[in-house]
């Protein structure tokens, strides 16, 4: 494999990119630095296909990334291959309001084939490979410049890797016919709906109990406040006011501005600062969450108690025997809390109880919780069995 020096120039990257976009596959990788930003800081972007590889300097003076982002966002002839690729698809979408497409994660591809629940890059490697990754680069400071020779070569390592891995993970799958497990996961992953930044729905991400709207009201005020602060003084939003903070204050919402002094995880400053003030007047502004907003009730069957938490016990062993026959990561059948919902006696919104996961685990899981399904120990190995051919 070809190995280019730093890219830095836009016709050099204009070229490169033509290239690449004959490939089948890219594989994909980027080095960002969010520690102290609002916005994720994109450093460097490593790309490679079977024949050649590079990594491109998106901070170099004058450099027109648009070439590389056309083909990562618009060519829907190559398919662009991450690795736990969520954070690099959000700096992508950050920059273009796209997201690549199509998009395979070798992470997701791995529960397929393995019982590997998020194995990691080294892990990956290591296991596809028989290689050790040098980790020593890997908390680098990857603003800083110039960027070391061994830096590079270990940013390009992380896509030259991939890019022999990709193949031969893609064999597995095919010989397994588990590729259309994976479809409805990697389409998950491009969905620009989850990288999509908007102030009005940052208050979804903050966990909140109840379903007051008063409360729920305050709080997506608050949350869209926090995020104009955060972006105005690109700063993280948890520097402005953590989410357990914004949490408690719609809960209890302070009177006067000098009670925010009582607030815990606000300074005393708050008491009489612009910033306290700007918050105060969020409150005031603040308006109840309309019916059409408020958040879905819980699917509910019958209390779970004593008795319905020993069948979702039961349900999480049949889901570990279940993964380690046909070796996949359980979390790719089914989630703990669907589990419990089935044992609550819940039937329509599963997932489990649709498609191939039905065919699957579901139609087994659902027989457990009615009495068609047991368990049995055979030459010291816990397996399922069916309750009528246990009794023939």
């Amino acid at each position: 494999m070809h190995i280019h020096p730093l890219i830095t120039d836009s016709e050099d990257l204009a070229a490169l990119c033509a290239r690449l976009a004959q490939s089948d596959f890219v594989a994909v990788d980027t080095e960002f630095m969010r520690e102290n930003t609002y916005w994720p800081e994109l450093c460097l972007v490593q790309i490679a296909n079977d024949k050649e590889a590079a990594a491109i300097d998106p901070m170099a003076p004058g450099l027109d990334m648009s070439p590389l982002m056309d083909l990562l966002t618009d060519n829907e002839d190559v398919l662009k291959v991450f690795h736990a690729g969520g954070q690099d698809v959000e700096i992508i979408y950050n920059i273009t309001k796209r997201t690549p497409h199509p998009i395979f994660d070798t992470q997701i591809a791995m529960m397929a084939v393995s019982q590997s629940e998020q194995i990691g890059y080294s892990n990956l490697v290591e296991s596809w490979l028989g290689l050790t990754i040098d980790k020593g680069a890997r908390f680098t400071d990857w603003s800083r410049r110039p960027l070391t020779e061994r830096q590079i070569e270990y940013a390009i390592g992380d896509v030259t890797h991939l890019a022999k891995i990709f193949p031969r993970l893609l064999g597995r799958l095919m010989k397994t016919s588990r590729g259309q497990w994976l479809d409805q996961e990697m389409e998950k992953l491009a969905d620009p709906e989850n990288y999509r930044n908007d102030a009005d729905v940052a208050w979804k991400r903050i966990k909140a109990a109840g379903r007051n709207a008063a409360v729920l009201g305050r709080l997506k005020a608050l949350a869209a406040w926090r995020e104009h602060e955060a972006r105005d003084k690109n700063i993280p939003r948890g520097r402005i006011v953590r989410d357990e903070t914004l949490a408690d204050i719609a809960s209890h919402p302070p009177k006067t501005q000098a009670d925010l002094a009582k607030v815990r995880g606000l300074s005393q400053g708050w008491k009489d600062n612009e910033i306290g003030r700007r918050l105060m007047q969020t409150l005031a502004n603040a308006v109840p969450l309309p019916d059409e907003e408020m958040p879905p009730r819980a699917p509910r069957g019958a209390p779970l108690g004593k008795e319905g938490s020993l069948v979702a016990d039961l349900l999480k062993l049949l889901l570990k025997i279940r993964a380690r026959e046909i070796d996949v990561a359980s979390r790719l059948l089914a989630r703990s809390d669907e589990l419990e919902m089935l044992a609550a006696g819940v039937r329509k919104n599963l997932a489990m109880l649709e498609g191939w996961r039905y065919e699957t685990f579901g139609r087994d899981a659902l027989d457990l919780v009615e009495g068609k399904l047991a368990f049995a120990v055979e030459n010291g190995r816990l397996k399922m069995t069916h309750v009528d051919d246990k009794a023939a």
